[in-house]
């Protein structure tokens, strides 16, 4: 894959019903948002479009309930070392979401308000509407994982 905003798109979709795991990144097996993120770009080929291998990635721990009890923006930091902020939410973008005191949960945009999202509350890979249910209601901003720096 060469790293397409299409490359990004199938890729999502073949995660399609991988459990929702924590910390987890193998797909079919288990996966969270965040390494939802990091293995899709990752083997989309847009890390490698910017010289960055994505299994040097580095992730420091994070329990489940981390937007509980902390305030530092990890989730956030992190997303902004690899994509730039925009207001543009178009396929192949991250949508994260601010879930209790920080940004905590992400997803990969396909055609906004769809998403394709690991998500918790469903306990897999899922397709969404960030237009309803929990989504709709809280703070969210996007970023672009092609745009220059």
């Amino acid at each position: 894959m060469n790293g397409s905003r299409e490359d990004v798109l199938t890729e999502v979709r073949d995660w399609l019903g991988t459990p929702y795991h924590h910390a987890a990144r193998v797909k079919g097996a288990g996966v969270d948002c965040l390494m939802l993120l990091l293995e899709v770009y990752g083997r989309a080929g847009v890390f490698a479009r910017r010289g960055v291998d994505a299994a040097s990635i580095e992730i420091p721990r994070y329990s489940r309930d981390i937007m509980l009890h902390r305030n530092e923006e990890t989730y956030l930091e992190g997303v902004r070392r690899y994509a730039v902020e925009t207001d543009r939410p178009d396929p192949g973008n991250i949508a994260l979401w601010k879930f209790g005191r920080i940004y905590s949960h992400a997803a990969i945009i396909t055609d906004w308000p769809a998403i394709i999202h690991a998500y918790a509350p469903e306990n897999m890979v899922v397709p969404g509407n960030a237009a309803m249910g929990a989504l709709a209601s809280r703070p969210v901003r996007f970023f672009d994982p092609w745009g220059t720096r």
